[in-house]
C-alpha cells in the first residue's frame, strides 16, 4: 500500500522562486488579475518583490521596505497609487481588455 503524505509534510510553495523572467512575471500577474481579488494583487507583486529584491524595489518606488512589506501582504488593500509605484519599481503595466463575450 502507498504510503500517505500529510498536508503538514509537504514544503511551503513560494511562488518568488519561479518567477524567473519577465515573461514568468507577466503571466503570472495576468493570471492574479483575472482574479479580480485585490489583495490576491497586493500578494503577487509581493511574490514579484521579493524575487526581485525588496530592498531594490523599495527603493526604485520610494516606498520604505518595512511599508513595502505591510502594503503587499495578503489581506492587505493598498492604494492604487501604491500598486502603480510598486509595478513601475517592477517594470511592469496593468494593462486593460475588453472582456470576451
Amino acid at each position: 500500500m502507498p504510503k500517505k503524505i500529510r498536508i503538514a509534510d509537504l514544503p511551503d510553495f513560494d511562488p518568488a522562486e519561479y518567477l524567473k523572467g519577465e515573461e514568468d512575471v507577466a503571466a503570472y500577474l495576468t493570471v492574479i488579475l483575472e482574479s479580480n481579488d485585490a489583495a490576491l494583487l497586493a500578494a503577487a507583486l509581493g511574490d514579484i518583490a521579493r524575487a526581485r529584491g525588496m530592498s531594490e524595489i523599495a527603493k526604485a518606488s520610494g516606498l520604505t521596505r518595512e511599508a513595502l512589506y505591510k502594503a503587499l501582504r495578503p489581506d492587505s488593500a493598498p492604494r492604487f497609487e501604491t500598486i502603480n509605484r510598486v509595478c513601475t519599481a517592477l517594470g511592469v503595466r496593468l494593462v486593460a481588455q475588453p472582456i470576451q463575450a
